[in-house]
């Protein structure tokens, strides 16, 4: 460790309230340790939940917020004790930076799901008592556990979106066997989370249908992104043709759906995923008994599986859409993330724009 490390104040950028209005703003990092990773970010991608703590939706944010939990960038320092990382790798952090490392779940690398709470990448409280700050910032010093190798091939800016949005869809894939080539998958909605649910989709070999409400997305769905067929989820009779003849959906729309329709869209023994957060789940129980189907939730992934989706994702060149913008352009982009106004992930330049 460098004396250097220790007194170099961060630079970020903050929400002060619940305007979410983000500005300019200089704190510490804790010094590196024995098992730490130092890595100045060069890119952070924008996530929904980035807009929900900055305007303090869930009521708990602790100000000055420092969001972002999309985080790649190079290597600077390590600890004496660190035996993966060197100066120079390209690494990357995504929803959280520490668990209790004992518990059954932390012992499986389920870390997202630690029996004593996972610490959050941001506005979360560290093990010293701190309060955690993400990824709209010049750096960052975590475990090197919660750190992942980005392959050397794999663009730092594209890496940046997979550390929640991708690893939040490819996690529930594998789990339930949502990789099998030739059998059928829906994917409701077509944005951060449902464009990587589509591109993963392909690359497991499956037939790919898109619902959505928009039909300006029909060309993007299957011109660029791959989709075998596109779906207006309000269309009644093109809803009815599918009926029985989808293995599996996962619902990346935080919107309500109507859950007894899609039921009828799966084969028995079908499985619907919910990622996004609608208000409420309400269907007919007779719909998912009488058809052996099953309705399931999924958050991010534990270490072991992101560093397999990364190194799934170089090995297949299955990139994110993503739109790079400076930092100073943050509040607008978080406006237009509410507006659903991106294509579809925006990440931030933050080492050439943090000045």
């Amino acid at each position: 460790m460098t004396s250097a490390s220790a007194n170099e104040n961060c630079l970020g950028w903050a929400a002060r309230d619940p305007s979410g209005v983000l500005s300019p703003y200089e704190f510490n990092r804790r010094v590196v340790s024995s098992d730490d990773v130092r890595l100045d970010i060069a890119f952070c991608g924008m996530c929904f939940a980035d807009v929900i703590w900055t305007k303090n939706i869930l009521g708990t944010s602790k100000y000055p917020l420092v969001p972002g939990h999309e985080i790649t960038g190079i290597v600077r320092e390590v600890g004496t004790d660190v035996k993966h990382f060197k100066v120079g790798d390209h690494v990357g952090v995504g929803t959280y930076i520490n668990s209790c490392r004992e518990c059954e779940y932390c012992c499986d690398a389920l870390e997202v799901h630690c029996s004593k709470g996972a610490i959050y990448t941001f506005d979360g409280i560290d093990v010293d008592g701190t309060v955690t700050k993400g990824g709209y910032s010049s750096y960052i010093v975590v475990n090197e556990r919660y750190c992942f190798r980005i392959p050397e091939n794999y663009p730092l800016a594209s890496a940046a979106p997979l550390l929640c949005a991708g690893i939040t869809v490819y996690t529930p894939m594998i789990k339930h066997n949502m990789n099998q080539p030739g059998k059928s998958l829906g994917v409701v909605g077509l944005g951060g989370l449902g464009h990587l649910a589509v591109k993963f989709g392909k690359a497991f070999g499956m037939n790919v249908t898109v619902f959505s409400t928009s039909i300006s997305k029909r060309e993007e769905a299957v011109n660029r992104l791959g989709a075998d067929k596109f779906v207006i989820s309000s269309d009644e009779q093109q809803m009815m043709a599918l009926s029985k003849s989808l293995d599996f959906i996962i619902n990346t729309a935080s919107g309500d759906i109507p859950f007894d329709t899609y039921l009828s869209l799966l084969k028995t023994a079908g499985v619907l995923v919910l990622v996004g957060f609608p208000s409420e789940v309400k269907f007919i129980p007779g719909n998912l008994i009488l058809g052996m189907k099953s309705i399931v939730g999924s958050v991010t992934g534990g270490t072991k599986q992101t560093q397999e989706m990364l190194d799934f994702c170089a090995s297949h060149k299955i990139y994110p859409e993503i739109e790079i913008v400076p930092i100073q352009y943050v509040n607008e982009a978080l406006e237009r993330l509410i507006k659903k106004d991106v294509k579809y992930r925006f990440v931030i330049d933050v080492a050439n724009s943090l000045k």
